[in-house]
């Protein structure tokens, strides 16, 4: 038999306390027995008749309720829309119980609670949060492709007002303790070491006033809209979902359409609608790409980067980053906004002094203001050091090289500063192209030495390639790893190569399109064709953002190692020298000399491609400009795989979402490869011969088709 989650007490005789702790885990979850349990302690508690109250509370300090148990989700993804909202109507029923037991019931909230934790205590008399500021609210079920079955979508405006509700629930963000309070979700805010007491004293408070009662027969019947408001809201936040989802996401819409359309009816009914609702949702393929994403991120949140649990990783408790440009600084203001000391060191003083009011002003933003806090200013600024003096980092844990992306200046500065280090530095690079065991060829400890590549922008990119050169132990790999993950950051352990993981396929992807252009596609078709697929934007702006120059560097690299595969395109050289290498000149593909510095079209380019630009005469269809971008790509994701390059599928699919934006709702790269077939797409590639290497199967996808193998198995 499972281990109980629920336990019963009587913290006063006529109190009941229900305390969730999901043994052996860090986070309680709804599973199918959980659900029994509470439906059987429940089945006791109405029988009685001198109960004033029944509190439901976490044994687990800073977590409530996680929500239902997804691994049961996935195991029923391909039951029928019938036994689907069979199952929701269930938890409705269930859930409904506790606004209709014959005594007050009071979620007592701490931490963490959310989808359906959220739900549960939504079906509360009432709710009472601590003022920690990890203590958080919300219904998180579209970025699952879904939204709240148990009755959320019900009992969430009825509470919090349905302008609230569309709010949280289409966006899928949670609200801190405070606007829960300010939202009427919470009765009140106490700390955490007084919240089972003010629980018991809001039982009593409720009792005597009765104010649940007349909530309880509010909160059942329709809700007091007029039609004219009810309309434009569904208008302005139809518009705001739009905009946001590109139609890509079904689920937000789905449950704006739910909430509206049960404004009317009592809860009863509203129910049933919100079953059929996520009938049609639950089991969709982008239901199943999204959980995929989820189970990708918490793999993620556990691996250590080497395979094993044995090594503990060394803590790092202070950093110094080389190089005060756009990465050093960015890489600096991350650690110093988790509180780590940096000293940022430059050989030149006017770059440290523009590094440090970058880091500074990165700090110092405050997202409830929208600007600069100088209290915030106050509290970061001891943690940042500059300096031009490599002795100044010797003492540091760790240090991280972020100058220019050039083989012999980087070994010239390891080899000055591998002098000064202490016995267990770890040395590493945010090097994005070259060779980790290239840059370590010289060094006295190469087994210190390793890649932790950030992206750029480093406070909005999660990805982190660890790289692991042909001498680094497992020791600074695992040191490296939770490192990132103190950061907040998503790391990936990659084995050396050139361009690693998501350059090495980013890459065929970008220089796709400029063949697809120098055969007389137009730009613009390129682009919508990348959108329309998913991605955040199209190769060619991409090319201008990452900068031309930087791009034909990278893109060389790639091409002296696979020059049967990547073949160069003339466009790039050509912009180059015209001087257009991208957003930060104002002008590479498009030009951004306008006041808001955003893409438009410049006449002036088409003289510089035209002379490489050599029409096919033949009309392709945006179907066949996404498999000419996208295939190339899966291709070389197959021979990572086939080399080692990463130890497991996931980390491509994890790399490439979080890397460059592969579009989640398509679940990664080989998720969506599956769902294809390697037969089928054997066959798409045949069309592509005449590309030659980068566009013909691989050994591995070949046998796949023979075998109906799967890159993602069990």
């Amino acid at each position: 038999m499972a281990a109980q989650t629920l336990t019963l007490s009587f913290p006063e005789p006529d109190v009941a306390l229900l305390t969730f702790d999901t043994p052996d885990k860090s986070a309680n979850v709804l599973s199918t027995s959980v659900l029994e349990e509470l439906a059987e302690h429940l089945d006791k508690l109405e029988k009685r008749n001198d109960l004033a109250g029944m509190i439901v509370i976490s044994g687990k300090p800073g977590q409530f309720i996680a929500g239902a148990d997804l691994r049961e989700f996935v195991a029923s993804l391909d039951i029928t829309a019938e036994k689907t909202a069979k199952m929701c109507r269930r938890g409705q029923s269930l859930f409904a119980r506790l606004s209709r037991s014959p005594f007050v019931t009071v979620s007592a909230i701490d931490g963490i609670c959310v989808g359906g934790g959220a739900e549960l205590a939504a079906w509360c008399d009432r709710r009472i949060l601590t003022d920690n500021t990890k203590t958080a609210y919300g219904f998180p079920e579209v970025r699952l492709g879904l939204f709240p079955g148990w009755g959320g979508t019900v009992r969430a405006p009825r509470i919090a007002g349905l302008g609230n509700a569309v709010e949280m629930i289409t966006g899928g963000e949670s609200i801190t303790a405070k606007e829960a309070f300010a939202m009427g979700w919470a009765s009140d805010l106490v700390p955490a070491e007084n919240l089972l007491a003010a629980a018991i004293s809001l039982v009593r408070a409720e009792q005597k006033s009765g104010e649940y009662l007349k909530d309880r027969q509010r909160w059942s019947g329709p809700i007091d809209i007029s039609p004219t408001e009810l309309g434009f809201l569904g208008a302005t936040a139809s518009a705001v979902i739009q905009q946001q989802t590109k139609g890509h996401y079904p689920a937000p819409e789905a449950a704006l359409e739910t909430m509206l359309g049960g404004a009317g009816l009592d809860d009863e009914a509203a129910c049933q609608m919100e079953a059929e609702g996520m009938a049609k949702l639950f089991g969709s393929p982008i239901n199943a790409a999204l959980l995929n994403i989820f189970f990708l991120t918490d793999r993620n949140k556990k691996d250590t980067g080497i395979g094993r649990e044995d090594v503990t990783p060394a803590e790092i408790t202070s950093v110094a980053v080389i190089g005060a440009g756009i990465m050093g600084s960015g890489i600096a203001a991350a650690n110093v906004k988790r509180d780590l000391p940096v000293t940022l060191n430059d050989s030149r003083a006017d770059a440290l002094a523009k590094g440090v009011q970058a880091i500074l002003d990165e700090v110092s933003y405050n997202k409830a203001t929208k600007g600069k806090d100088i209290d915030r200013t106050l509290q970061y600024a001891p943690l940042v050091n500059a300096t031009t003096l490599d002795a100044e980092m010797a003492s540091c844990d760790l240090i991280i090289e972020a100058i220019i992306e050039n083989e012999d200046v980087k070994k010239q500065v390891y080899s000055r500063l591998e002098q000064q280090l202490g016995d267990n530095t770890i040395l590493a690079s945010n090097t994005s192209t070259i060779p980790i065991t290239k840059l370590a060829a010289e060094l006295q400890h190469p087994d210190r030495f390793c890649g932790i590549h950030f992206f750029n922008p480093v406070r909005k990119m999660k990805l982190v390639e660890v790289i692991r050169g042909a001498q680094t132990s497992d020791l600074t790999v695992a040191t490296a790893v939770a490192y990132a993950k103190r950061l907040g950051k998503s790391p990936i352990v990659v084995n050396d190569g050139p361009g690693f993981l998501v350059n090495r396929l980013l890459l065929p992807y970008m220089n796709e399109a400029l063949h697809l252009v120098g055969e007389g596609v137009l730009i613009s078709e390129v682009e919508k064709a990348a959108k329309k697929f998913g991605m955040p934007m199209g190769p060619i702006t991409l090319y201008d953002v990452v900068g031309l120059d930087t791009a034909v560097y990278a893109g060389q690299v790639l091409a002296d190692a696979w020059p049967d595969r990547i073949v160069a395109s003339p466009i790039l050289p050509a912009l180059v020298e015209a001087g257009r290498i991208g957003q930060k000149t104002g002008r590479g593909f498009f030009s951004y000399q306008n006041k808001r510095n955003r893409a438009q079209l410049d006449p002036e380019l088409e003289p510089i491609i035209a002379p490489h630009i050599k029409a096919s005469g033949q009309k392709i269809s945006t179907e066949q400009i996404t498999h000419r971008l996208f295939f190339p790509m899966l291709l070389e994701a197959t021979r990572v795989l086939e080399e080692n390059i990463v130890r497991d599928p996931r980390d491509v699919d994890l790399g490439l979402i979080f890397g460059i934006g592969f579009p989640p709702f398509k679940g990664g790269l080989l998720f969506w490869a599956d769902q294809l077939g390697a037969d089928k797409i054997v066959e798409m590639l045949k069309p592509l011969e005449s590309l030659g290497p980068r566009a013909k199967p691989t050994n591995m996808l070949i046998e796949m088709a023979k075998s109906g193998g799967r890159f993602y198995v069990a």
